[in-house]
């Protein structure tokens, strides 16, 4: 027989009381955010069954819309499909319904209010990924509660959870100087989202701190404006790059085998998000890994919290990673012969 779990199981292992975790778990006031993030990822681990609170929204729908811009989705799997799968699974244990709708590039230049704002046919939002700044705005001025996933600018407000990208790619690039390596190039196209801007700065944050020069041969553009991948590598290459993406890293590690180049041998690679579909590349990756979960209970969290409570004004979320170490980067330090 499976043993029901209560609240007070999990007040008990985390040592506060029975009320703390009620409030924590229903999203009233009166409970800190770490508290309170503690508390329901310990309630996840044990498999306590959430009790949806009656509603305060007035539509009382059952729906959250899900808009996702489909610049950023692949024709079959990617990093967003498998992040929208994730918030369709929170939504569900919370008692709500996610429904999808896709927004075209027609969409956002054409400022097309999305379908599922009309008639009063969902409690909240959440879009996933960088829209237009003239749609983020046009969104902004809609009443209803939303959460902005994986992008923050100035477009978007404060309704933000975000990784860490910033730091993230910092650690990538220190472990990459760290391998002996002072000729990086970074790739990624850095006006394309606040995410890889992020990234790219700490990449630049890294290379400062160790007196190494970025120059703007060193920054690689890898998708056009319709987002689709297009990368140009140099004739020239450096001991390595830093890629803001383990997609984009996949293709850098298939350009330079088909030049008939090694990884890490030849050219070393390090990525982002550890996130790459089965079969886009042989070369285990480097990379920094991005706590999808995480950002998808944080944003989920929110978004309730804004539909039971409408005084309530969420803040930035930084959901930070870690980084992961396999063997697409050479140690310089044991290899003399590649040494810069």
């Amino acid at each position: 027989m499976i043993k029901t779990i209560r609240m007070a199981d999990i007040a008990e292992k985390l040592g506060v009381s029975t009320v703390t975790v009620s409030k924590a778990l229903s999203g009233k006031d009166g409970v800190s955010e770490p508290i309170r993030e503690k508390i329901k990822s310990l309630a996840d681990e044990m498999g306590y069954r959430y009790k949806i609170s009656p509603k305060k929204n007035l539509k009382d729908t059952g729906n959250i819309g899900i808009l996702i811009p489909s610049s950023f989705v692949e024709k079959s799997n990617s990093f967003y499909w498998d992040m929208y799968e994730h918030v369709v699974k929170r939504l569900a244990n919370s008692g709500y319904f996610g429904i999808l709708e896709m927004v075209s590039l027609e969409d956002e230049h054409q400022l097309n209010e999305p379908r599922i704002l009309q008639n009063d046919k969902i409690d909240g939002l959440i879009l996933i990924g960088q829209a237009e700044n003239r749609y983020l705005q046009m969104l902004r001025k809609e009443k209803v509660p939303t959460i902005y996933l994986d992008f923050y600018n100035s477009a978007s407000g404060n309704n933000c959870v975000i990784s860490d990208g910033y730091y993230g790619m910092y650690a990538v690039t220190n472990y990459l100087i760290s391998m002996g390596h002072r000729d990086i190039y970074f790739v990624g196209s850095i006006r394309s989202t606040s995410s890889i801007c992020d990234r790219y700065f700490g990449y630049c944050r890294a290379m400062m701190e160790h007196q190494l020069p970025v120059t703007e041969e060193m920054k690689i553009p890898d998708r056009g404006e319709d987002g689709v991948l297009s990368i140009n590598l140099p004739d020239k290459l450096p001991t390595a790059f830093v890629c803001n993406c383990d997609l984009t890293a996949s293709q850098v590690a298939n350009m330079l085998k088909d030049r008939g180049l090694r990884v890490p041998e030849d050219c070393s690679i390090a990525g982002f998000d550890n996130y790459l579909f089965p079969g886009l590349s042989t070369v285990e990756l480097t990379t920094y890994a991005v706590d999808m979960e995480g950002m998808v209970r944080a944003c989920v969290e929110r978004l309730l919290r804004k539909i039971h409570n409408p005084n309530y004004e969420p803040t930035l979320k930084i959901i930070s990673g870690h980084l992961i170490i396999r063997n697409s980067v050479l140690d310089l330090h044991t290899n003399p012969l590649l040494k810069p």
